[in-house]
């Protein structure tokens, strides 16, 4: 006797994630009203939901780290999504078939992904489902629940089918198709409704299919969604004023970068729609390091359940209801110098920001008033014009540039930056950076038109040591001079990287590519072979530069390697694209590429009076190695000489090659750029 008929016999209910009992798995006999009705008594199960006439935009990460924001997808034509759920024999029994449609519609321009509200459900463990029954889709993690809810979703295996070209209507809401039900499941469908809906978009005629009334699946609990009616008790003044005050202000605040200001209630209210819009789509607040991997100061992003609170209440009308308006009773002057009277202030020379355009960067000089040698403390950028300028960058040079531009690639070490709400830049307790005497400081400033033509007069100052501190921080960059990427090329990747001679901590790090970028990430490898992921910024965005600044700092032990990967959207989907049918190369200029990723760390054994620079030329020596090993197996082959800097060392290939292999290993390589070097000084 089988389980079914066990439990049967014992009068039990047989649970609907058993489908495989007996010859009832594959009962053919079945009339499709027969698995209809099955559906329909399903309802008794749980509540359905309103599905939406038209999909608001939104972007997720999938269960691999990628970021996916719904209209990105603008051109394809159809969005197909499907509520997934570990554990689930209804999503486990449809995934063959939904990959086979997939593939059958992928060079048709139809998108496919996996949606997965589960609350029990983890990325890690999403990962590990995929892995295991071999889901190659992306599966999109709804850890907020606020786009299931969104969607009407009730349970898993339930097909949404998208139109961009309708303004991202819904056509479709229902089963992929009747092969599977509760406990039942034939060996093949008779009604095929999602390939049934492709087939007559792709041909151009309108869609009459109908879905049955129920998707069979296993239900997905939204309890905020089942306290809807709660939501309108949301209180602005003790629950939403404070998420503003905590994590939007700072920008949206009279003279601030924001486009507006968050001055009170009203200003809430009539701006509540775009915000919910911005939230969704994780343009705002703007932090991009991924949450799953590693922790930072200054972290700027919304927790879980800020984001559910201020999308409920805005989904709930935004109510005023009781209590004082916190942001109309806030005072927002911020002190001059935050930290006090700067040791030294320089002045950057006056730009005007026009009112409209893109304002190139620039990068003006000051020469360095210094006569000697100063350590680090803290340093302090302040903006004149808050709401245009968008991020500063600094850096010292050893010489004056005869042309009066300070170039990021003439610095040699960092000496702070500024972006909203990082104005300052503090070394960690009993350490500093050194600042030379002599040369000049260049800076990157990048300008955002607010509608009006401003004056911009930035300063920086300067917070030196009284004595010098025990220990050193220093400045490098993982960089790539060698990029090439094809035009039109959606997803194009790029890899560099530097080898540690010595052990070492890592402070922060510093991502940065132009128009074109769409995704970094930071991580090691260590000498054994395994890897720790750093920072992962699954969503780059060139109008945002910022400094992550690990909240523990990272050990790097000697050997390991820190690896930048990029990916690059060459393509018309990318509304920033300045030309997709370019070649784009490594450049300063945003329509040009970079693969540059600055950091600050230390070496463990140096001390202010046990200096350790062999250290870092060894770290700067190997860096045109790690920007041409692309595969990182520790030497270059000639098909690995790409771009500006593979014709740079293609004539030497061979006599670099030492030993006659075919491939130049680091050691020969870093040989080489020795003798070179020595050749150089002698001319």
């Amino acid at each position: 006797m089988n389980l079914c008929a066990r439990l049967r016999l014992l009068g039990a209910a047989v649970p609907f994630f058993i489908l495989s009992c007996s010859n009832e798995a594959h009962d053919t006999h079945r009339t499709s009203d027969d698995l209809h009705a099955g559906m329909d008594h399903s309802k008794e199960f749980g509540q359905q939901w309103d599905v939406p006439d038209y999909v608001d935009n939104f972007r997720l990460i999938d269960h691999n780290g990628k970021g996916h924001e719904l209209f990105y997808h603008g051109t394809a034509s159809a969005i197909v999504v499907m509520t997934h759920g570990n554990g689930c024999p209804i999503v486990r029994g449809a995934m063959p078939e939904f990959r086979e449609i997939r593939d059958t519609y992928k060079n048709e321009g139809v998108q496919f992904f996996l949606l997965n509200s589960n609350l029990q459900d983890s990325r890690k463990s999403v990962s590990a489902e995929a892995s295991e029954y071999n889901i190659d889709i992306p599966i999109l993690l709804d850890e907020h629940q606020i786009i299931g809810e969104s969607l009407g979703v009730s349970r898993t295996a339930e097909v949404y089918v998208i139109d961009p070209a309708q303004g991202y209507k819904l056509i479709y809401h229902g089963p992929l198709n009747d092969r599977q039900t509760y406990e039942r499941q034939r060996d093949e469908a008779k009604n095929n409704y999602l390939t049934d809906v492709l087939d007559a978009m792709l041909a151009g005629r309108t869609v009459t299919t109908e879905a049955p009334s129920l998707s069979p699946g296993c239900l997905i609990n939204f309890p905020e969604r089942d306290q809807k009616a709660t939501h309108t008790t949301i209180s602005y003044s003790k629950d939403i004023a404070p998420i503003l005050m905590d994590r939007c202000v700072e920008c949206h605040q009279p003279g601030g970068i924001g486009s507006w200001a968050m001055t009170d209630y009203e200003m809430i209210e009539g701006w509540a729609p775009m915000m919910r819009e911005v939230v969704r789509t994780d343009r705002m607040p703007p932090w991009h390091a991924d949450s799953h991997i590693g922790t930072f100061k200054g972290d700027r992003s919304l927790t879980g359940e800020q984001v559910k609170t201020l999308i409920h209440w805005i989904e709930a009308g935004a109510p005023r209801g009781e209590g004082p308006d916190l942001l109309a009773e806030a005072n927002f002057s911020a002190p001059e110098w935050p930290l006090g009277e700067p040791d030294l202030i320089l002045s950057l020379p006056a730009q005007k920001v026009p009112a409209t355009g893109v304002v190139d960067y620039t990068y003006p000089i000051i020469e360095n008033p210094l006569t000697e040698d100063k350590w680090l403390k803290a340093t302090t950028i302040k903006v004149g014009s808050r709401e245009t300028v968008h991020h500063v960058l600094s850096g010292y040079m050893p010489e004056v540039p005869a042309d009066g531009i300070g170039r990021t690639s003439r610095w040699v070490s960092s000496t702070g930056g500024y972006a909203v709400g990082a104005e300052s830049n503090i070394q960690p307790e009993g350490s500093g950076a050194p600042l030379p005497a002599g040369g000049a400081i260049g800076f990157q400033m990048h300008y955002t038109p607010v509608g009006k033509e401003v004056t911009d007069e930035t300063q920086i100052g300067f917070y030196f040591h009284d004595e010098t501190p025990e220990l050193i921080n220093r400045s490098s960059v993982v960089i790539d001079v060698s990029i090439v990427i094809e035009p039109n090329q959606p997803r194009h990747k790029e890899t560099a990287y530097l080898e540690f001679p010595a052990d070492a901590t890592l402070i922060n790090a510093f991502p940065h590519a132009h128009y074109r970028g769409y995704a970094s990430d930071l991580r090691l490898r260590y000498p054994d072979g395994t890897e720790k992921m750093l920072l992962s910024l699954p969503r780059y965005d060139f109008n945002w530069q910022r400094t992550y600044e690990f909240e523990e700092p990272i050990n790097i032990p000697a050997g390991s390697k820190l690896i930048a990967d990029y990916v690059y959207d060459n393509s018309t989907a990318n509304p920033a694209n300045p030309d997709p049918d370019s070649q784009v190369i490594w450049g300063e200029q945003s329509y040009e590429e970079m693969l540059y990723t600055a950091f600050t760390y230390r070496w463990n054994d140096e001390t202010t009076s046990n200096r350790k620079d062999e250290y870092s030329r060894l770290l700067r020596a190997g860096r045109h190695f790690g920007a041409m090993d692309d595969n990182i197996n520790g030497v270059l082959e000639k098909e690995e000489l790409r771009g500006a800097l593979g014709a740079e060392f293609a004539p030497s290939f061979d006599r670099m090659d030492f030993d006659g292999d075919g491939a130049v290993a680091q050691k020969e390589f870093m040989a080489a750029m020795a003798a070179r070097g020595r050749a150089r000084g002698q001319q």
